[in-house]
């Protein structure tokens, strides 16, 4: 399989790092690149061939991964589509509905779009996956084969579920490290050092992370087991429940929820507009060419 990165920022970056790790010859990874510095780095530090052209990178890829910035998404996809010769393609962009890359795409319905978060940088992230319509089996397992560089994958039936991935997911190591920098701080108010409350913070969510990956049983049970009757830990869940911390936490997750779906929208009315926009002066061009007097 021959994998074509469109854009080498640091997501495109690690899973080139992760696929290399896991056995994929440097020939078989590709980057479209239009920053030069960029391609000198991305040589330089991963060993991978790097061009600008965007035909030329793309030409004998099994796939596409879209990896630039949603705001340039929209202008990528309308100069992919006559290139496209039934690769599948892989959006990464955040909040960028398939619905619309494939309208981008004059009505290619081979994607899968995918939600990687921050933890992916350093092989331990999870992705969201929702395919298109055309999408068949051998691309599904392709797709993870690339998302799996960096972590692990859920696929979505419903690519709306995708605003809620977002939210527990993509939102979600910020939750992680602000209970972590309160942990931290209130560690340092009854007498630790940082260095000592960062270490006992940062190894405790790392270590409890882990005995819930690895445990059969679900969090609920691994919380009563560690909480005896009338013991510290049942001291200060008491206070966190009573704080409302449940409720906080639904909340939160559900304003992010929202608001990764009604920024999917503004982005896509937005791409809507610039294309609506450059169709206008592309129509006030050819009647200004009609009306101009023959020579």
């Amino acid at each position: 399989m021959k994998i074509t990165f469109i854009g080498g920022g640091n997501m495109a970056s690690a899973l080139i790092s992760g696929l290399l790790q896991q056995g994929y010859a440097t020939s078989q990874l590709h980057v479209v690149e239009i920053s030069a510095e960029n391609r000198e780095k991305i040589k330089r530090e991963l060993g991978v061939p790097t061009v600008a052209d965007l035909a030329s990178g793309i030409a004998e890829s099994d796939v596409v991964v879209l990896s630039v910035k949603p705001q340039q998404l929209h202008e990528l996809a309308l100069k992919l589509a006559p290139l496209l010769n039934n690769q599948l393609v892989i959006s990464i962009a955040a909040g960028i509905r398939a619905i619309d890359i494939s309208r981008w795409l004059d009505g290619y319905q081979r994607i899968v779009r995918a939600m990687p978060n921050t933890p992916s940088l350093v092989r331990a992230g999870v992705a969201g996956l929702y395919a298109a319509s055309d999408v068949n089996e051998q691309d599904r397992k392709n797709a993870e084969a690339i998302l799996t560089a960096v972590g692990s994958v859920l696929w979505v039936d419903d690519e709306e579920m995708l605003h809620t991935v977002t939210a527990i997911s993509g939102s979600g190591p910020a939750y992680v490290f602000y209970f972590i920098e309160s942990m931290q701080q209130a560690g340092i108010e009854l007498g630790l050092t940082p260095k000592q409350a960062r270490q006992l913070s940062l190894q405790t969510f790392v270590g409890a992370s882990e005995l819930a990956s690895l445990s059969d049983e679900d969090a609920a049970t691994l919380r009563t087991r560690v909480t005896s009757k009338g013991g510290t830990t049942a001291a200060d869940l008491a206070v966190l429940q009573d704080r409302g911390l449940p409720d906080i936490m639904r909340q939160a997750v559900s304003a992010a929820a929202r608001r990764a779906g009604e920024r999917s929208q503004h982005r896509c009315r937005v791409a809507l507009a610039e294309c609506e926009f450059q169709i206008g002066l592309e129509e006030a061009a050819i009647e200004v060419d009609n009306s101009a007097d023959p020579l």
